[in-house]
């Protein structure tokens, strides 16, 4: 393939570059989080007593869509029983389980009087179903106050309980999504305790149930771009609606190293091909993550 030959060749010295890449491209340049409707949602955020995936995973975006009052949900606490190697989220042993949780969601929802909402976990291995119940109830909740408002749920694996995907089942989001955040070699470095085939069968599994289905990775962390294509593959083939791509920025220097920046002509020939391969939507550029533009495409997606 001519234009997977033009960026393999070019691979070796932009990674080069990125050995001592000093100051951050310009396109990874984001503005200082302020303005009043910025505010008004850490407001909330703090009143509720709720946890945002934006601030935990230090989101670059966080400016504009809080500004555009819009806000990706952390449910099941602030503490994940995993140890992901790009993730800023702290590792530990959980608090308990807070059931009151999912009420105060959907009041947030309805303060904000949000159109498309995006709920996200930690994951939560020590309990029986993952935290599935907990996710459910909030649906059932948002569904009740907000009508005309869509609901994705980006989740964890539930370690592929079938038992965990039918909990989902009983307040089935608009969008099921579910990250599988880098090509399978890198796997053990990026995500030891996931398995990629995994991931992919909780995809075709929701699929087969009937729901609209996302995904999405982030490049610049070690992965090639042949593998990039043929991870776009294994999606397709597994049912996967809309895919988002984005650059790896490394948190601490306790995570991953980045690997190279990856540049915006390599992202627009992630987004054209897999727009060719078969997904209905590719959202892909360097400050690109999961729930980036959500609500537009669960509109176009509808």
């Amino acid at each position: 393939m001519e234009v997977l030959n033009k960026f393999q060749r070019t691979y070796k010295e932009e990674k080069e570059k990125t050995l001592n890449p000093g100051k951050r491209p310009s396109w990874l340049k984001v503005k200082l989080p302020m303005g009043e409707n910025y505010t008004d949602v850490k407001n909330l955020m703090r009143t509720q007593q709720l946890h945002t995936v934006c601030e935990e995973a230090k989101c670059p975006n966080i400016a504009e869509c809080w500004n555009a009052r819009s806000a990706t949900f952390m449910i099941l606490g602030d503490t994940c029983t995993r140890s992901c190697g790009f993730c800023n989220i702290k590792v530990g042993i959980p608090n308990e389980l807070d059931l009151n949780e999912p009420r105060r969601v959907a009041d947030a929802v309805k303060e904000l009087n949000l159109r498309h909402v995006v709920i996200t976990s930690v994951n939560r291995d020590e309990l029986k179903d993952g935290g599935a119940s907990i996710f459910a109830e909030c649906v059932r909740l948002i569904n009740e106050e907000m009508y005309d408002t869509t609901v994705e749920i980006l989740i964890p694996d539930f370690k592929g309980d079938e038992k965990a995907f039918e909990i989902i089942m009983k307040h089935p989001p608009d969008i099921l999504n579910h990250n599988l955040e880098t090509v399978p070699r890198l796997y053990p470095y990026v995500r030891p305790q996931a398995k990629y085939q995994r991931s992919l069968s909780l995809i075709r599994w929701f699929k087969d149930k009937g729901l609209k289905t996302k995904s999405g990775i982030m490049v610049g962390i070690g992965e090639h771009p042949d593998e990039v294509l043929s991870l776009m593959d294994d999606l397709v083939t597994a049912g996967c609606d809309i895919l988002t791509i984005g650059q790896y920025l490394q948190p601490t220097k306790q995570h991953l190293p980045v690997d190279r920046f990856v540049t915006p002509e390599e992202f627009q020939m992630y987004k054209d091909e897999g727009l060719k391969k078969g997904f209905r939507i590719v959202e892909s550029s360097p400050l690109v993550r999961s729930s980036y533009h959500a609500d537009k495409h669960a509109r176009a997606i509808f």
